[in-house]
């Protein structure tokens, strides 16, 4: 099996496929898509909470990056995969890793106007005074968002 047709399974929730293919081809549980996201990141990405479980299982690291530097947390903040956060953030991801524009979690969060995950993030102790690469904060968004 080629790490094309592993990425669409997971794209499609093909839970017991993925399940299947991992046994036949560990190899896929370390690989990439053409954007850099490893499995862990695309499933997240794409909202397949019981195949990210099934990942971590199997060893998949919880702060892989992309070719961006982002997590599967921030990837999930900024789309709005609330189940998925808490499932991360209860399994001890990174909550304060910058991506290469410098933006966290938490400022997905608030950027993309996300309040349950942006107050999830800081009830869990993420830092509202990182800047990105444009010098604003998590607060910063969420004032423009009217989220505070």
């Amino acid at each position: 099996m080629n790490e094309e047709i592993f990425f669409n399974l997971i794209r499609e929730g093909k839970t017991q496929e993925v399940y299947i293919a991992l046994t036949k081809y560990p190899f896929l549980l370390k690989s990439k898509d053409s954007r850099g996201s490893t499995p862990i990141i695309f499933a997240s990405y794409n909202n397949q909470l019981e195949i990210v479980k099934y990942l971590l299982e199997k060893g998949s690291d919880i702060n892989e990056k992309d070719s961006s530097k982002s997590t599967s947390l921030m990837g999930v903040s900024f789309k709005g995969f609330f189940p998925i956060v808490k499932f991360l953030v209860k399994k001890k991801a990174e909550i304060d890793s910058q991506n290469i524009m410098g933006s966290t979690a938490l400022i997905y969060s608030a950027m993309f106007n996300h309040k349950e995950i942006y107050n999830f993030l800081i009830d869990n102790g993420a830092d509202k005074f990182i800047k990105d690469d444009k010098g604003n904060t998590a607060i910063d968004y969420a004032r423009n968002n009217d989220l505070i």
